[in-house]
């Protein structure tokens, strides 16, 4: 019985027979009475009890104190239940008693000290583990496997020196968890909604939480058609909240084992019954795990299709000018391996991927890494997020605040409600994404306050490539990302209109606060005019700076798609200065600009130079603030 009582509790542990040393312990000769007892808890452990089961091996400690067999199998059911502090109380008590006979249980003693975070001491474990003599082939398989896990695990620890870091995950509370299972949380990039799954008996909803001044609302079933008496899975909501994909499975019009499916929030708030996001999508294999970036402009997921490195990847498809979604593709070797990776959230930042993974070197099961876009087809080297993120134990997925920081995800720990519960904490500073902000607001015609469809840039000014190209929807409304430690050039277009331009330095001393801009756009006709707030002059200088390229090039389509339209470019300086030579370097500027305009093709009757130093004042003189609103290049229509 002592046998089978060790074989059933220890199976995901592993033991090997040791022959020929010598030991005081004998299981055969331990009191009578305790071993029956002892055999009842084995009965216990083999049904699941697993608590009845050490409650018993409780009783048989007091009719046996040094049976040692009690202390082995208690350290075995505790590292089931993930109770490694206890675990590893177990194992040194037994070890104590009797390191012989219980050498051969040194893997998996070093398995819960890992489980404790005390990978140097679980080295020298299982270090002397592996040197016992006649270990069969499986042993030693498992033995240096481990051994390589926690040298990783000391490595780590070695190059990424937490400080004053502290891992302290915070329960979100009643008015999120409950005594069922809460699980793949997703937010919007004003984190003030959030959307999760709730499983209550077998059925799988969407619930809803509103941050209304720091608390989160009671979380109520979302409203609408979206929830069904099918299982609705992993989701994610689109930063400006107006999307949900998910996943389906086993739906009746599905086209594999799990589908993608998406629905859209209505004026009222409520959702519209789901789509299937069709064959472009999804396949007759397993299509899961859906993130969706800032600009909705890429849709990130797991799936089995072949085409892949192996188990589950991670694949992405882009969204099209017109709508439709691109065929999907593998994101590489960088990211996937011939395990599997799953639940990818890809964040605010629209850069930064975090994703499961069981085939990156980790702690011994999925592990949580991020990996950096470096361009649209390539990816950095995954980062693994390391210990205490990342455990011996499974990890699910994690999503990240807009401020690049504040972490959510599901875990089951010690204050749940019931089973699996949502919690938040802070990200260790260097395995954070970029702080991001967002600008929103809407589009309208300056004249007829109409809303109009328009379509929206942002540049990095100083490498000059665009970050993110999209549409508003049809009533003008957008939504723009704004990662912090760059500054951006910000341009609104619509054929039949003047384009907009702004600017957002976020470089040196990023804002807290985000920004709402409602952009009236001006149709093309005599006496529009707009401020080019992306051309840039060095101090008394009238060459133009390179950042200053991508904003003319949108004068040069303008004049292209309106072939009558005749424009002036005037320059405008602040008071500082003598009054001629603000004159004089106004006018310059304004003729950098036409001279690049010349260059691109334009006719030059097409465009009038004028400077007016500073005689045209928007704004007060008296502070820096008003005098850099003073300093500008306006381009304003002649004729068209």
């Amino acid at each position: 019985m002592i046998l089978k009582m060790k074989n059933i509790i220890l199976a995901l542990l592993l033991f090997c027979n040791v022959k020929g040393i010598a030991q005081w312990y004998d299981p055969e000769k331990v009191n009578k009475k305790a071993g029956e007892v002892y055999g009842n808890a084995y009965e216990k452990a083999e049904e699941g009890k697993y608590e009845e089961s050490i409650s018993l091996l409780g009783e048989a400690l007091k009719l046996e104190p040094k049976f040692v067999d009690v202390y082995l199998s208690r350290a075995g059911i505790y590292a089931n239940l993930k109770n490694y502090q206890s675990s590893v109380s177990d194992f040194e008590t037994a070890i104590l008693m009797d390191s012989v006979y219980s050498k051969t249980y040194l893997l998996p003693y070093s398995i819960s000290l890992a489980g404790t975070g005390n990978f140097s001491k679980a080295l020298t474990a299982v270090t002397e583990f592996l040197n016992i003599s006649n270990l069969n082939k499986q042993s030693i398989q498992a033995g240096s496997y481990r051994k390589k896990v926690y040298e990783f695990a000391l490595d780590y620890a070695s190059k990424h020196p937490y400080g004053n870091y502290t891992f302290e995950p915070k329960n979100m509370g009643d008015s999120i968890n409950s005594v069922n299972l809460e699980y793949f949380p997703s937010l919007t990039i004003d984190g003030h909604t959030l959307i999760f799954n709730k499983r209550i008996n077998s059925d799988e909803d969407f619930y809803e939480s509103i941050l209304v001044d720091g608390v989160w609302s009671k979380a109520k079933p979302v409203e609408g058609k979206v929830n069904t008496n099918l299982n609705e899975g992993a989701q994610t909501i689109s930063q400006d909240g107006q999307w949900l994909i998910f996943t389906g499975c086993n739906y009746p019009e599905g086209m594999g084992s799990c589908d993608l499916y998406i629905s859209y929030r209505l004026k009222n708030g409520k959702w519209t019954e789901s789509e299937n996001m069709g064959s472009i999508i999804n396949s007759e294999f397993w299509d899961s795990s859906p993130s969706l970036s800032p600009d909705k402009k890429d849709l990130y997921f797991s799936s089995s299709r072949p085409g892949g490195y192996g188990g589950r990847d991670i694949w992405v498809s882009h969204r099209s000018a017109n709508g439709k979604w691109t065929k999907p593709r593998n994101l590489g070797a960088e990211v996937n391996t011939d395990a599997d990776e799953t639940c990818p959230f890809i964040h605010a930042d629209n850069q930064t991927l975090y994703f499961n993974s069981n085939g990156h070197m980790g702690y011994g099961m999925a592990d949580l890494f991020l990996a950096k876009k470096i361009n649209d087809s390539t990816w950095s080297k995954p980062e693994n997020l390391g210990y205490p993120i990342n455990t011996i134990d499974d990890e699910g997925s994690l999503i990240v605040a807009a401020d690049g920081k504040t972490s959510y995800y599901a875990s089951e720990r010690s204050d749940s409600r019931g089973g699996l519960d949502l919690y938040s904490f802070e990200l260790r500073p260097d395995v954070r994404a970029l702080k991001t902000l967002w600008v929103k607001g809407k589009v309208f015609d300056k004249k007829t306050k109409q809303g109009l469809p328009s379509s929206i840039e942002l540049t990095d000014i100083s490498s000059r490539n665009v970050i993110s190209r999209l549409q508003t929807d049809e009533e003008g409304n957008y939504l723009v990302t704004l990662p912090a430690g760059k500054d951006y050039a910000f341009n609104v277009n619509r054929k039949g209109y003047l384009f907009y331009s702004d600017n957002f330095s976020l470089a040196d001393n990023p804002t807290d606060s985000s920004f709402t801009a409602d952009i009236p756009l001006q149709p093309i006709e005599p006496g529009a005019s707009i401020v080019l707030k992306n051309i840039f002059f060095d101090v008394n200088k009238f060459q133009l700076k390179p950042e200053s390229m991508p904003e003319i090039d949108k004068v040069v389509s303008l004049m292209n798609d309106n072939p009558k339209l005749v424009i002036q470019i005037s320059g405008h300086t602040d008071n500082v200065g003598k009054e001629t030579d603000n004159l004089a370097l106004s006018l310059n500027r304004a003729k950098s600009v036409t001279a690049y305009l010349l260059s691109k093709g334009i006719d030059a009757k097409r465009i009038i130079s004028k400077g007016f130093g500073a005689t045209k004042p928007v704004a007060s003189n008296d502070t820096e603030t008003g005098r850099s609103l003073n300093r500008r290049t306006e381009l304003s229509i002649t004729s068209n």
